[in-house]
């Protein structure tokens, strides 16, 4: 028994990471039988896998069809990208009242060396290290709330936005813009300011729907700037 469990692990870390690096692709159809293939695994442990990733949203099972990879429609990006912005303003808030906002000198020399590499011109390396960076301070903000359960939730979401970020590569315009806007929320946390962070961050929420075509104004926090 536990052998198996460990291997509905297994199945489902390949189905999250193929989801990841756009290997399966928004809106594509498949079968349990072609996963297993691929994963090189029995159909069960995939069949669990497919199962758990659709409760979190990520697949939507067609009856007598397969199933289909989350389809990123405006109200999805929405919900996606404003679930990740409150999970920033919080975390932000806790580096600041609990941690060393020194600790993001890593990520922002990554940022400013990203941008200038951008503004040169992209490259498929670029595009390529677009996504990680952009993801890599979202990630620093949700582990610091420090909280098990959070990294879960934010985890779930991580893997839906990153179906949603396969479906169209970065420009080199974004990239600048998005590393600024990152490193303007930096800034607010190393000075301390708390809500100026938040702001930054719903500002950045605005400008991404903005990438994405969505229309702002049914999101609260895109509002709550706005005013």
């Amino acid at each position: 028994m536990e052998d198996f469990i460990i291997i509905m692990r297994i199945a489902y870390q390949k189905l999250t990471q193929s989801l990841r690096n756009g290997e399966l692709k928004s809106g594509s159809l498949l079968s349990i039988p072609m996963l297993a293939e691929q994963f090189g695994l029995s159909l069960a442990p995939v069949r669990d896998a497919v199962k758990r990733a659709e409760t979190v949203g990520l697949i939507e099972m067609l009856p007598k069809r397969g199933f289909m990879v989350m389809e990123g429609s405006p109200e999805r990006v929405r919900e996606c990208l404003s679930l990740r912005a409150l999970f920033d303003i919080e975390g932000a808030r806790k580096i600041i009242d609990t941690a060393d906002p020194t600790s993001l000198n890593i990520l922002r020399r990554d940022h400013e060396n990203l941008r200038d590499m951008a503004i040169q011109g992209l490259t498929p390396d670029i595009q390529s290290r677009a996504i990680k960076t952009d993801l890599s301070l979202h990630d620093a903000l949700a582990a610091a709330l420090d909280s098990e359960l959070a990294m879960q939730l934010y985890d779930d979401n991580r893997n839906r936005i990153a179906i949603i970020q396969n479906r169209r590569a970065f420009l080199a315009a974004r990239v600048v813009s998005a590393m600024d806007e990152h490193l303007s929320i930096m800034d607010a946390i190393e000075q301390g300011d708390a809500e100026m962070a938040a702001s930054q961050i719903r500002y950045h929420l605005s400008k991404t729907l903005e990438w994405w075509g969505v229309d702002q104004h049914f999101s609260p926090l895109v509002e709550e700037h706005s005013k």
